[in-house]
């Protein structure tokens, strides 16, 4: 097979017409021929750190979307699996992810549970860490959150680095706003990258002590603005990726995305593509050619350089995707789950206080940071309720694994004027999170996602909707289109009963994610991130 185009040689920053030759998946010969074709031909791009699971698919249906965008690989973190299922989960992701072209780079997940302050799913310590760094299968140590444990010399946490260190596989980081001494003794433990930065103050001094910084455009976390300044001087310690897509937006783009956003903004379309296509190739030292003579024939054709549609993608050499077209077809798999509590009464979600003062969760729109406010009680019959004037409401997390109380805290700027929303899909542990207007509509919301053994979901007082997940209670078993179709809808009902969020359900299902400060909710209670220990409700 020969490919012409445009050939862009990013590592020579070069472009030149030319032929690709391809021969059983690899490429045999590039070179310089005339011809009339106008397209460009380049490697494809890879996602530097990404959770598969947030995009509510299975591998192999993530691969299907990702492959029309251009997206040839990903670096992911199974992490969120495994936080319900353990290694069982992990394994599931791997098998799942061969059955299609697509380049899946799976780690070991760190951190599960992510803390001890929260109920997960399952337990994976640092032998089970050993058995999977010796695993061909296990590229890397996925993100290293319990950055406290890495401070403090936390001998289970020192022991599952050293395991990456002995199958020279590199250690991925989570170390949100850590500066100074703290980051420099996170680094020295061998903790080569961050994608949690979110000012251009800590990117650059992560960068200038050696660190990777990879910029995150997901759905919920925004943070291209904010440090793609520094690209132009440190593109070759960078990389992009999305963390959490959901599926409407996957559906939208991907990498191709922020491509067109860096180039619009003037910056040198060789250094965009060194983060977009190289950077992560080599880091990780994956498996996906780099449009070099002897790799693997992993490229793509792209309309032009500024706007970066895509009209071929080519994995191994087979074209997986054609001008929107994905060739990648779906595959049977076995649905897992791991969903053990009863239904709810609505005086479950009651919580009786006297304080004239409450602490509340300010959640920022396109941020997984929050900050910690006060606000005046709404006390009705002994029981605090939503203070739906002032946009205060009602939020609890309720342990999925066994029967045990609710936990309850209130949060501001989720803006419902009715009913209520929730979610299985819930930072790190995943277990039921929602907001709502009174106990009863949460109490609704909870055991619509109970009886469906996970999910997303919306009610109101004349209407409901789910989006099923019944593989893990985080994952859907259908199509991309048509769960990218039905979240959508379920986006927009949330939107019409108040929210003002960009993307509310990211946002919610971040809101129990303790290792990201200030103040959250898990389902044992609220939870300061900066103290790294429990805190009140009540304000006295």
């Amino acid at each position: 097979m020969i490919v012409q185009g445009n050939i862009v040689d990013i590592q020579q920053k070069r472009i030149f017409k030319g032929e690709v030759t391809i021969v059983n998946g690899k490429i045999k010969e590039i070179k310089e021929v005339d011809h009339s074709v106008e397209h460009y031909i380049l490697p494809g791009f890879v996602d530097a750190h990404i959770h598969i699971e947030s995009s509510m698919l299975v591998p192999s249906e993530f691969a299907k979307i990702a492959v029309t965008h251009g997206t040839v690989a990903t670096v992911s973190d199974p992490h969120e699996i495994a936080n319900v299922l353990g290694v069982k989960g992990v394994e599931f992701m791997i098998e799942n992810g061969k059955k299609v072209p697509l380049k899946f780079n799976f780690g070991a997940p760190s951190c599960v549970p992510a803390t001890s302050f929260e109920s997960a799913g399952a337990i994976i310590d640092s032998e089970d860490i050993k058995l999977m760094m010796e695993n061909p299968d296990i590229k890397y140590l996925a993100e290293m959150m319990n950055y406290p444990g890495v401070l403090f010399d936390d001998e289970e946490v020192l022991k599952k680095i050293q395991h990456a260190k002995n199958n020279n596989k590199p250690i991925d980081g989570h170390a949100p706003g850590l500066r100074g001494d703290a980051i420099t003794k996170y680094i020295s433990a061998g903790i080569s990258t961050d994608h949690e930065c979110f000012t251009y103050e800590e990117a650059l001094e992560k960068l200038q002590k050696g660190m990777k910084v990879i910029v995150r455009e997901g759905s919920a976390a925004k943070n291209f603005e904010a440090l793609i300044g520094l690209l132009p001087e440190y593109y070759e310690e960078m990389m992009f990726c999305s963390d959490d897509k959901h599926p409407d937006d996957l559906l939208l783009g991907h990498l191709n995305q922020l491509c067109e956003r860096a180039v619009a903004k003037g910056i040198d379309v060789f250094k965009v593509l060194q983060a977009a296509c190289i950077n992560p190739v080599k880091h990780y030292n994956l498996d996906v050619g780099l449009l070099n003579e002897g790799d693997d024939a992993d490229f793509i054709v792209v309309e032009d350089l500024e706007k970066f549609k895509v009209l071929q993608t080519y994995i191994n050499g087979e074209i997986v995707a054609e001008k929107g077209i994905s060739f990648v077809e779906s595959v049977d798999f076995e649905v897992l789950n791991n969903f053990n509590t009863d239904k709810k009464k609505v005086s479950d979600f009651e919580f009786h206080a006297t304080s004239e003062k409450i602490r509340v969760i300010e959640a920022l729109d396109g941020e997984l940071v929050t900050n910690e406010i006060e606000a005046d009680s709404l006390i009705k019959e002994g029981n605090l309720i939503s203070n739906i004037e002032n946009d205060v409401l009602k939020m609890t997390v309720v342990n999925r694994y066994k029967n045990a109380e609710p936990s309850i805290a209130f949060i501001k700027n989720f803006g419902l004027k009715e009913g209520a929303i929730a979610s299985s899909v819930g930072h790190d542990s995943h277990n039921i999170i929602a907001v709502g207007v009174s106990d009863e509509a949460i109490c609704k919301a909870v055991n619509l996602l109970i009886e469906n053994r996970g999910g997303v979901c919306a009610v109101s007082d004349t209407n409901e909707k789910i989006v099923s997940l019944p593989v893990a209670g985080i994952m859907s078993d259908k199509p991309a289109k048509e769960i990218g179709k039905a979240y959508t809808k379920l986006d927009i009902m949330a939107k019409e009963m108040g929210s003002k969020l960009r993307a509310p359900y990211m946002t919610l299902s971040f809101m129990a994610l303790l290792v990201i400060p200030s103040l959250k909710l898990s389902d044992k209670g609220l939870f300061d991130g900066n103290t790294f220990q429990f805190t009140s409700i009540e304000i006295k």
